[in-house]
């Protein structure tokens, strides 16, 4: 159930916080004061398209904020398949909106707006102004049909789902089996090339990981052995130049002064200890090189192999394992095609089989949907006859694809005719506006019983009709509100009057800007509204009093 809606900064709503009760709630005002905005402030919440110039004038962002209390174990079991867990039983979703931008959040967990619409169908059915336009399109009443028929039909279609993709399978096989002898040759040649390649390469799962860790080990101790070289070379005895070279030179040269001055000789104790330390390194990197086994054939081998695995994976996979697997595809292949005669009648099998299999199902499924649609019928004529159509004859008709898809072969159609000795015919050949927002009333009222949605957002659900239509559609309403949350937006004072919860949206001027506001009202404020949806500019005693019987009238019904 909805408990509650916060807005801030959109179109003419500086910030507006609602509490929705359970049962009828009925939002009513003067045309242009903002019903249209609250709806669409849901629809927002809810992941609907944004754009920027939808902010309030002057502001940098926008908040939308629902909040649901999640009261059945099976919406909490969907939730949490998304994993979504309800916090103290409530679901709070939000949307943050900025200049063309925005953030969706579901209990302050960021989440994308495809995943927030997913939440939103659990949770909330929105029939806008002109959804009952839908009627007109005869694929929606398939939908229809299997929404009322769920819990009959469901494992059906499941298994006609399935069947269907056996039968695309087989079937696309058998399309792609069919060669002449020409194309079957070419083939056969360019997979036995292909085939022959990889298995003269003498593949081995993890190879190619295995040689890229050995590659690189010995391409780092060539450049180590390289660069120690080139150290020794600088720090050695044997070259003219070297560190050790010049050393011995100043050695030879201190040693002469030596003869001459004490201080000499302190300093050549110190030069003598120098060539020593020079000597022990120079001993030590010697034999550091030498425990380098870098082998120059070794490094040959790796890199050729490599070299020959990397081509093979960029012809036929990222890895060995997808070539190996590419390579016993292919095999496979070569066994169809070289045995031709036996692998088309295999396939050629399947694919009729898949083709009964599915066939059977499909009419399994149309069986049932014949069943529920008989019951879908007396229930929407039911409901029609509920809502002042005095004299009704409702039809569901049904025609078959010649082919089945995923969903079987069923193409289905409401049909009506509204006049005694009229045949009944497509609903966009007879119905007004207002009759399919009838129609569509009636077969949401069917559907509730079935529906798991607690709540249901209705738009001007009274276009198009008046006078005791009205009343009847009102009755309607609060019958369906008996079940679940109902949330409705109208003009008329026979639907504003079955309200369980009134509210009154108007539009207003602060301190110089015009802002949209709404309020709960009580039952003297309810009366005061009915009065003024009754009696226009002037709300005399006469109307009042009218809108009091009303609602008197509105309370009896119940």
């Amino acid at each position: 159930m909805l408990q509650n809606l916060h807005v801030k900064n959109l179109a003419l709503i500086e910030e507006a916080e609602v509490e929705f009760q359970p049962g009828l709630n009925i939002l009513t005002g003067e045309t242009g004061a903002g019903k249209s905005i609250i709806l669409g402030s849901v629809n927002l919440a809810l992941g609907g398209k944004y754009s920027g110039d939808m902010l309030r004038k002057g502001t940098s962002f926008g908040i939308v904020e629902l909040t649901f209390s999640v009261e059945k174990e099976e919406q909490a079991e969907a939730f949490r398949a998304m994993d979504i867990y309800p916090e103290d039983g409530c679901i709070i979703l939000s949307r943050k909106l900025m200049e063309g931008r925005s953030i969706s959040r579901i209990n302050g967990e960021t989440v994308s707006t495809n995943k927030l619409r997913r939440v939103a169908e659990i949770l909330i059915d929105i029939h806008g102004q002109h959804e009952h336009q839908s009627l007109l399109y005869k694929k929606n009443h398939l939908a229809i049909l299997d929404a009322f028929s769920k819990g009959v039909i469901e494992e059906l279609k499941e298994n006609v789902n399935e069947a269907y993709k056996e039968y695309k399978k087989y079937k696309e096989e058998f399309s792609h089996a069919m060669m002449n002898e020409t194309e079957r040759a070419k083939e056969i040649d360019f997979l036995e090339f292909e085939v022959a390649q990889i298995r003269e390469a003498e593949l081995k799962s993890g190879e190619d990981e295995v040689l890229e860790e050995r590659y690189k080990r010995i391409v780092n101790s060539k450049k180590i052995v390289e660069n120690i070289e080139e150290a020794y070379g600088y720090t050695g005895y044997g070259e003219n130049g070297s560190g050790g070279d010049m050393i011995s030179r100043a050695v030879r040269c201190m040693q002469e002064a030596a003869h001459y001055d004490e201080e000499a000789a302190t300093l050549l104790g110190q030069l003598l200890e120098i060539d020593s330390l020079l000597n022990d390194f120079n001993r030590e990197l010697s034999e550091y090189r030498r425990s380098l086994d870098f082998s120059e054939e070794e490094f040959y081998e790796t890199e050729t192999r490599l070299n020959e695995l990397n081509r093979l994976k960029a012809k036929y996979g990222n890895s060995m394992e997808d070539v190996i697997r590419y390579c016993e595809e292919k095999e496979e292949r070569l066994i169809k095609l070289k045995d031709y005669d036996n692998y088309i009648e295999t396939v050629k099998r399947k694919y009729e089989e898949a083709s009964n299999t599915l066939a059977k199902e499909a009419e399994k499924l149309t069986k049932k949907r014949k069943e529920q649609a008989v019951l879908l019928k007396n229930a929407i004529t039911s409901g029609l006859l509920d809502l002042n159509f005095l004299e009704v004859n409702f039809e569901i008709a049904f025609e078959e694809l010649k082919e089945a898809t995923a969903n079987g072969k069923d193409v289905i159609e409401f049909l009506i005719s509204m006049n005694p000795g009229e045949p009944v015919k497509p609903l966009g050949e007879i119905a007004s506006g207002g009759e399919l927002s009838r129609i569509m009333l009636a077969i949401k009222s069917v559907l509730a019983d079935k529906d798991e949605i607690p709540t249901l957002i209705f738009d001007e659900i009274d276009v198009g009709i008046s006078g005791r239509t009205a009343q009847k559609v009102s009755e309607k309403m609060k019958l369906i509100g008996n079940k679940h949350q109902i949330i409705c937006i109208t003009h008329l004072a026979q639907i504003a009057a079955m309200a369980d919860t009134h509210f009154a949206i108007e539009k207003k001027v602060e301190n110089g800007k015009t802002v949209t506001k709404i309020q709960e009202l009580s039952e003297e404020e309810s009366v005061r509204e009915l009065a003024r949806i009754l009696g226009g500019a002037e709300i005399t005693d006469t109307v009042v009093k009218s809108a009091v019987e009303m609602k008197k009238l509105a309370k009896s019904i119940r």
